[in-house]
């Protein structure tokens, strides 16, 4: 395991209550120790290292290939090159999970590069090119977190749902090519990753520091990314700093804007319509390029998709602390973990909209409370990433020469039917809400009221 953050802390409880191994060959590392002491007395290493590019390789090899059996390598950490461990793992015959493609340090904030060369668009394409040059082989699982991983789960179920509910007839597709007819005969044009993060801190955040559910030092590195959507057919007006991709799989765009400071519309069931923040994730390319339909190589159905997040209230004052700070990190920064959470739930899900039963939301609404009596050591938040990883790694075992995978590209049922006991309520809710609803009126807007579902009307100008 390398990385011993929040979600390394959470997910190791998980994987020692579902698989069988060998704890003397289990290997924790970590450039940090302040949680060692978790793992001593059970014959596990920890390994107190920061992989770099020059020792990566190093390290890694012996700990994947001493003793028999093959290994497995579950990549939880920051600051590492997702795409360099992974290559190293399918090339000694180990099995590989991640949660996001991450880079080597520098990439997040180089602000020497241009927008287009920091987006997810581009790290993700490095992906996708060494899956097209090395097809086949162990299997590595690429983000497969809470989200991106679980909600391309929830939008197979979501669709399913949808397409039943609106009378189609229809067989459960079996392919990439299937799911998007089905997609596209169901009417959906856009695609939400709506969340809402309720959860409640015992004390008050004080300034100069950044607090949050999960990883602040993740949350920063996507949040000051551009701002990346996928890009669906139906839409007719790009806002004005919007930029398109000429190389790769072309179904997002990105704006020339932080995507932590930018804002959108969105509907979740607890608190009904809300602001959410469309920070970039790996999710929104990858499902927008899921369900595309192409003829002669042109697109001709594409879905809308972006993450439209709303923190929890400690994590929302911490952005607007900072960027008020022309953008200065604040010198602490602290993971809120579930004993100094009061109470609160993390309302992660899907919405999806424009279809004949206007939008339906179906995800999970976990507890703080229900994750105390499931699981150790983590929030709502980081159960729903764990148990995604865990799910993911029951995939990868059952099928271990399937290549490098996207979780778009895995049997959602096998993947929800383990996840599914620590997820709390999972339920699905069609709303008759529209980003045209709620308005003030009071001052005129650049809206297009023919269809509520254009991009143009989602999105706080």
């Amino acid at each position: 395991m390398i990385g011993f953050g929040s979600i390394g802390k959470g997910t190791l409880p998980l994987i020692e209550r579902h698989f069988d191994f060998d704890a003397g060959r289990f290997t924790v590392i970590d450039p940090v120790d302040r949680d060692a002491a978790l793992i001593a007395g059970k014959g596990y290493r920890f390994e107190k290292a920061a992989l770099t590019p020059e020792n990566y390789k190093e390290i890694l090899t012996p700990l994947l290939t001493e003793g028999e059996g093959q290994g497995f390598c579950v990549n939880l950490s920051v600051d590492t090159s997702s795409l360099d461990i992974m290559k190293l793992c399918r090339k000694l015959g180990v099995l590989y999970i991640d949660t996001v493609v991450e880079p080597w340090p520098g990439f997040y904030f180089d602000d020497e590069a241009d927008a287009e060369a920091r987006t997810n668009y581009a790290l993700r394409e490095t992906v996708r090119k060494e899956k097209k040059k090395n097809p086949g082989g162990t299997t590595a699982v690429s983000c497969c977190g809470a989200n991106p991983g679980m909600v391309s789960w929830f939008v197979k179920k979501a669709l399913v749902d949808i397409a039943r509910d609106i009378g189609l007839e229809f067989k459960e597709p079996a392919s990439r090519k299937d799911w998007a007819k089905l997609m596209k005969k169901a009417g959906v044009k856009g695609i939400h990753i709506a969340e809402r993060d309720t959860q409640i801190a015992k004390g008050a955040k004080p300034l100069d520091a950044f607090w949050n559910t999960w990883s602040v030092e993740g949350f920063l590195s996507e949040g000051f990314q551009p701002a990346e959507l996928g890009w669906g057919t139906h839409e007719k007006w790009k806002p004005g700093n919007a930029k398109a991709h000429e190389k790769g799989c072309r179904a997002a765009i990105y704006l020339e804007q932080s995507g932590a400071n930018t804002r959108v519309r969105t509907w979740c069931p607890t608190p009904g319509a809300q602001y959410g923040f469309l920070v970039t994730h790996n999710e929104a390319i990858s499902i927008a390029d899921y369900f595309t339909v192409k003829k002669d190589k042109k697109a001709t159905y594409r879905p809308t998709c972006h993450y439209a997040y709303h923190p929890a209230n400690v994590a929302v004052l911490s952005l607007h602390e900072l960027f008020g700070a022309a953008g200065r990190i604040q010198p602490e920064l602290h993971v809120l973990n579930e004993d100094e959470i009061e109470t609160g739930i993390d309302e992660l899900g899907v919405l999806l909209y424009g279809h004949a039963k206007n939008a339906y939301w179906y995800g999970s609404q976990l507890s703080v409370e229900e994750t105390r009596k499931l699981a150790p050591y983590q929030n709502a938040t980081g159960l729903q990433v764990s148990s995604a990883v865990l799910a993911g790694m029951v995939w990868a075992l059952e099928n271990p020469e399937e290549g490098i995978v996207e979780t778009d590209e895995m049997d959602y049922r096998r993947c929800l039917e383990i996840q599914m006991p620590y997820l709390g309520p999972v339920k699905g809710y069609y709303t008759d809400w529209t980003p045209l609803q709620g308005r003030p009126g009071f001052y005129p807007e650049d809206i297009d009221e023919s269809d509520p579902w254009q991009f143009r009307n989602i999105l706080v100008h």
